[in-house]
């Protein structure tokens, strides 16, 4: 019996173990639903604000890079339309001034030779290879002009076409990092809207099983000291889970204890090879009875785009009793929040387990008196049976001892007779009605007679005559 004390009216009185163990699962259920109503909460407003405020960041610096980047491509363009203007108007200012040039040298030439004719058409046989001379250098200079003429245009084309490829090169070096940028963005807005299923960033290149043992383990001195949480790789059962935790108070008394089963999945697998994760909620729960644990936690990346598994910490205890389902990034604080809920039912167990220990000590001593009364009462009936049969035994030995005396009784009576009818044995009653005998007697005494022994034999004789 337990003693409670109503808090209001002070008034005490005591249930039985099963009533008290009915209020202490009531509190704890209480306080347990308050507190995971509260976490549930606080980390629904938390994510809801923080994607809220990652959207509207991403998207105020996508528009201000999209606006950013459309002027630039506006003044690339204007530059680009600009230069090729005046690359066009140069190519055609210099074949103007080439082409007037040349009908300036040739209008001159023309004079000069003209005037060398009038002058020196005397000496036109002496001058005839001067004037050719001269001709073929004038030839030479306008060809190299126009040589040079047609090289500085050429190099101005280059010139032109280089700036307008490099041109052209960063402006597609800007649409390319624009359009890199556009899909980055986009890749940005699809990972934020997926956040509540894909927050496990720190999933890339490790199981979750080690994830979920390194976030434990960060914090296992400061926030765990009494606990245990390891691979579970006892398989006596046949099957085994993947983590065990347990913890203890400072006296030894394990107060709560969790089977963790971690479940991941390739994004790339197949639709008809993926799991859900109803399939795992039987073998977690009998993982959970065979190993003794309190609660059972599914720790899940399946079913990404459900959103029952994506609003946080869900309950399935409707299917399996103690039965929660999370994604990873509520590991820590489901282990919390069943940890804070378990010590507030600290001591109740504590105290039961004394009384149960307690218990425990008094059925041990009940057992052992009974089983020193069943062990007593056996030796009690074992000697019983023992001295019984001793008894009929000396009864029977005493039967027989009786028998054996009548039997001794019987023949002490026989002998007596016999030495009865032994002393009234004679010689004439030998002798009576046997003439033959009484002639054997008659002739020994003659005989005895003869040999000097009849005073004895006659006084035997005699003896004889008298008792005959």
């Amino acid at each position: 019996m337990n003693e409670i004390k109503c808090p209001n009216c002070g008034t005490a009185f005591t249930v039985d173990e099963s009533g008290y163990a009915q209020i202490v699962q009531q509190v704890r259920d209480a306080e347990f639903a308050r507190e995971l109503d509260r976490r549930e909460a606080q980390l629904k407003n938390a994510t809801s604000k923080e994607t809220e405020l990652a959207v509207e960041k991403t998207r105020a610096e996508l528009s201000a890079t999209v606006s950013e980047q459309q002027a630039q491509i506006a003044q690339l363009e204007s530059r680009l339309s600009a230069q090729a203007e005046t690359f066009q108007a140069q190519k055609e200012l210099a074949a103007s001034q080439a082409a007037a040039g040349a009908e300036k040298e040739r209008d001159a030439l023309a004079a000069q030779l003209e005037a060398a004719r009038k002058e020196a058409r005397s000496q036109l046989e002496i001058e005839r290879a001067k004037a050719a001379r001269d001709l073929d250098a004038v030839k030479a200079q306008v060809e190299k002009e126009k040589t040079e003429a047609a090289s500085q245009l050429a190099l101005k084309d280059a010139e032109n076409a280089r700036a307008a490829s490099e041109m052209r090169a960063e402006m597609d070096e800007k649409l390319a990092q624009q359009e890199g940028l556009i899909k980055y963005q986009e890749g940005e807005i699809a990972r934020l809207r997926d956040m509540k299923a894909r927050l496990a960033t720190k999933l890339v290149g490790e199981s979750l099983e080690v994830h979920c043992q390194n976030e434990f383990n960060k914090i296992r001195a400061t926030a765990f000291p009494h606990a245990s949480f390891g691979k579970d790789n006892d398989v006596r059962g046949g099957t085994k889970g993947d983590f065990i935790y347990r913890e203890t108070t400072e006296d030894g008394t394990e107060f709560i204890s969790i089977m963790f089963e971690m479940k991941n999945e390739a994004e790339d697998s197949a639709e008809r090879n993926r799991h859900r994760n109803e399939e795992f909620f039987k073998k977690l729960d009998a993982d959970r009875s065979k190993k003794d644990c309190e609660y059972a936690v599914l720790v899940t990346l399946l079913e990404p785009d459900n959103d029952l598994y994506n609003q946080g910490i869900v309950d399935v205890s409707w299917a399996y009793p103690k039965m929660y389902v999370i994604r990873p990034q509520f590991f820590i604080p489901m282990i919390t929040v069943l940890r804070n809920a378990s010590l507030n039912t600290a001591e109740a167990r504590r105290e039961l387990a004394s009384v149960r220990q307690q218990n425990i000590d008094i059925t041990n001593f009940e057992d052992k008196m009974e089983r020193f009364k069943e062990g007593f009462e056996h030796n009690f009936m074992s000697a019983s049976k023992r001295f019984d049969a001793a008894i009929s035994e000396i009864d029977k030995t005493i039967a027989h001892l009786q028998k054996v005396k009548d039997n001794l009784l019987s023949s002490e009576n026989q002998l007596r007779l016999a030495n009865d009818k032994a002393q009234g044995l004679t010689i004439r009653k030998l002798t009576y009605k046997n003439p033959t005998m009484k002639e054997k007697f008659d002739e020994a005494r003659v005989e005895a007679a003869a040999t000097g022994a009849a005073g004895t034999g006659d006084a035997g004789l005699a003896s004889d005559d008298a008792t005959l």
